[in-house]
């Protein structure tokens, strides 16, 4: 049991210590417009979490980021990216949804084709990093409870 734990812990430190950049992968934003998701790195740090129309639990942490967003943007220079990673079916869905939301603040960006939630070893939503003004994911989570929003805050704050 030992053994696992030191192994559990050598491997979340080599994960931190080794500074994931964002891949080079294409996804559609709002507009229907191809864009890479490295286009969106600009120096400003961000909260990137992958969603879908089915996903309950993607929909509360998305609507509780989106209740204390004003609130956050006064004390730190940051944005929110939405992944809708719904496929072609349901994409024109999850468009509707971002908008009857009221997500109008987020970069919402859709990844009907899922390349970039294999890239970034998505395997359940929601599924949320934390990327600094570089490119470079500096914390992962997944799954979702009331609050935990303001832990992916108090990591943003923490780059600046």
């Amino acid at each position: 049991m030992k053994k696992l734990m030191f192994l559990m812990l050598a491997v979340m430190v080599g994960f931190g210590a080794s500074a994931q950049s964002l891949p080079d992968v294409k996804v559609e934003n709002q507009e229907g417009k191809v864009i890479s998701i490295q286009d969106l790195v600009d120096g400003t740090p961000m909260i990137i979490s992958f969603w879908s129309t089915t996903c309950k639990p993607c929909i509360m942490e998305l609507n509780a980021i989106n209740e204390s967003l004003y609130e956050w943007l006064d004390e730190v220079d940051m944005k929110v990216v939405a992944v809708s990673v719904d496929d072609a079916r349901t994409v024109s869905r999850a468009r509707a949804m971002t908008q009857g939301q009221g997500w109008d603040d987020y970069v919402c960006v859709y990844d009907k084709n899922q390349d970039l939630k294999r890239a970034m070893n998505v395997s359940l939503t929601p599924h949320t990093f934390v990327v600094d003004g570089k490119g470079n994911i500096v914390a992962s989570h997944s799954g979702y409870t009331p609050g935990s929003e303001q832990e992916l805050f108090e990591e943003i704050k923490a780059l600046k």
